[in-house]
């Protein structure tokens, strides 16, 4: 299925303002989630894989607040993300759904999942969710993405995205350029700073040391939806240690490592991600 940005995008009103969102096939509901970082949001993440997925559902790619597209609502963006999609189910009239959440998608559909397991039918996480068990942390693209909050330039917008992929082929001017223009986007800019600027990550490692609320991802074995956990195998960003937690945690949980592949599956293994996840996803 063919599918262009203006022919696919929605909003619809909400109590907490306007999210906008890309709808297009028919069948079961099946809601794709963007991940954080620079430049990034629903369309960009997905707008490759859309026409495969439409062919067998009906598909819906939200943006979350706070990253230039839908209205924003303050407040810390994962958990903002993560009402968001409820308020966009009841708005659309989505009971419950299956969920394809890339990186911090995937740690809101994971939250989604244990919090509201009613509303999740099955949950695909593109790396993400757990904890480097091995690896250094943070991780060399956090830090990356640390380095820009602090202060962007277009030299560290590069190096963060040659971080995020395994083969340099792939990253081109015109994907450099788009990045870029959405990186300066003042909205953009002040939810980076909230989730990965150095204050912001400092207070949040204050924060954990100093709370008695567990992290989400010990709570993972609630999950009880049937879950494909996707993951690069050269993940720079999300190190694939990290994959051991979850799929140790949630039970009904399968792993697959895409070889030669970075962060972003969807993109860098595109035919092979679609595959398998379609094929978790109709099973």
């Amino acid at each position: 299925m063919d599918v262009t940005y203006d022919g696919t995008k929605r909003e619809v009103a909400t109590d907490k303002g306007v999210l906008r969102y890309h709808e297009a096939g028919t069948g079961p509901p099946l809601i794709l989630l963007h991940g954080s970082g620079i430049g990034v949001n629903g369309w960009r993440n997905f707008r490759g894989n859309l026409g495969v997925f439409a062919e067998h559902f009906h598909c819906y790619v939200l943006e979350f607040p706070g990253f230039g597209v839908s209205d924003p609502v303050g407040g810390h963006p994962v958990l903002s993300a993560g009402s968001a999609v409820l308020r966009f189910m009841d708005a659309l009239g989505i009971e419950s759904a299956a969920l394809v959440g890339n990186s911090m998608g995937g740690v809101v559909g994971a939250n989604i999942a244990m919090k509201h397991p009613a509303r999740v039918e099955k949950l695909v996480t593109i790396g993400g969710i757990g904890e480097g068990v091995f690896s250094p942390s943070p991780s060399e693209g956090t830090r990356l993405l640390q380095e820009f909050a602090d202060g962007p330039s277009r030299e560290k917008l590069v190096r963060w995205l040659n971080c995020m992929i395994h083969n340099p082929k792939l990253l081109t001017e015109d994907l450099i350029e788009e990045r870029w223009q959405a990186a300066v986007d003042p909205a953009a800019q002040q939810t980076l700073k909230m989730m990965y600027g150095s204050e912001a990550f400092a207070r949040q490692q204050q924060f954990l040391a100093t709370s008695d609320t567990p992290p989400y991802w010990s709570t993972m074995h609630t999950i009880t939806c049937p879950t494909l956990l996707a993951w690069g195998g050269d993940d720079r960003q999300c190190p694939p240690d990290m994959a051991l937690m979850p799929m140790r945690l949630i039970p009904n949980a399968e792993l697959h490592v895409f070889p030669k592949c970075g962060h972003w599956v969807m993109f860098e293994a595109k035919a092979a991600f679609e595959r398998v996840t379609l094929e978790f996803l109709r099973r």
